[in-house]
């Protein structure tokens, strides 16, 4: 799958969950009823809408780049057919989707020395 296809995947992830959770906060077992506008506002974030000017998308994005730095990468990283150019390539793209802060905590996080070192090389260039 290259690039293109995997935008297309991740595109479709997205509005299918926004969906799901359009379709459960819609449920008339919530009670009391959650307002459209609510339920809108959900599925935006979920789909990731605006995120380099939306402030909560943007955290959101933040908190989901910090979970695969701390709790996935190690193990991600490991993968026989990712290369360490594809890692750092991939720590890039991760970079760039965070903000500021949430730059600054990644470099707080207490990761591997793998995880630095790639990270450090990944900043490099």
């Amino acid at each position: 799958m290259g690039r293109p296809g995997y935008l297309t995947w991740r595109a479709k992830l997205k509005a299918q969950a926004a969906s799901q959770v359009t379709e459960l906060l819609s449920s008339p077992a919530i009670t009391p009823p959650l307002s459209q506008d609510v339920v809108e506002r959900t599925a935006a974030l979920i789909r990731k809408e605006n995120l380099s000017n939306d402030e909560e998308t943007q955290v959101l994005e933040d908190v989901a780049c910090l979970v695969f730095l701390d709790d996935q990468f190690d193990e991600f990283e490991k993968r026989p057919e990712i290369d360490e150019e594809k890692i750092v390539g991939i720590l890039r793209k991760t970079w760039v989707k965070m903000s500021s802060k949430g730059q600054e905590l990644a470099l707080q996080m207490n990761l591997s020395e793998r995880a630095k070192t790639l990270i450090q090389k990944a900043l490099a260039t």
